[in-house]
């Protein structure tokens, strides 16, 4: 079987405007890459909630900053990128995995975007260089449970 790796890119300002332009390109990405509609919704929610944190906690509605996401797909999965410059004063390792039941009798505003994006991936990792870039990497595997079937 020929192997096959393409590669897209989106750079965008720090602007809520922007999240609609963004989800219709993971969209058409998750749709090129053979995801079911159902795993393009999830795909999509997830790169949505982690730019709205990049454009609202990184760079504090900053509208001059930018926002990239960065995808990539081959025959196995869909990696995608959320790449930002902004304030990397947030450690998402240190955030503790309270329970959900705790979060909502608490009413605890912060730390369901994280939980969601986690739970909406098959893995999220995140790479932070200090005063330079800050990348949340997310991977959706493609097979049996995400691919439609033709």
């Amino acid at each position: 079987m020929e192997t096959f790796e393409q590669t897209f890119s989106l750079q965008v300002p720090s602007s809520t405007r922007n999240l609609v332009i963004i989800r219709d390109f993971v969209t058409k990405i998750a749709a090129q890459a053979g995801l079911s509609e159902s795993e393009r919704n999830r795909m999509e929610l997830a790169v949505d909630e982690a730019c709205s944190n990049v454009i609202e906690h990184a760079y504090g509605h900053d509208e001059t900053q930018e926002v990239t996401v960065r995808a990539t797909f081959d025959a196995d999965c869909i990696k995608l990128a959320v790449i930002d410059s902004g304030s990397a004063t947030f450690d998402p390792s240190r955030v503790p995995q309270e329970e959900l039941k705790d979060m909502i009798r608490e009413r605890r505003k912060g730390g369901l975007g994280l939980r969601l994006i986690q739970t909406l991936m098959d893995e999220v990792r995140y790479e932070i260089e200090p005063g330079k870039k800050n990348e949340l990497h997310m991977v959706k595997k493609l097979g049996a449970e995400g691919a439609e079937k033709e």
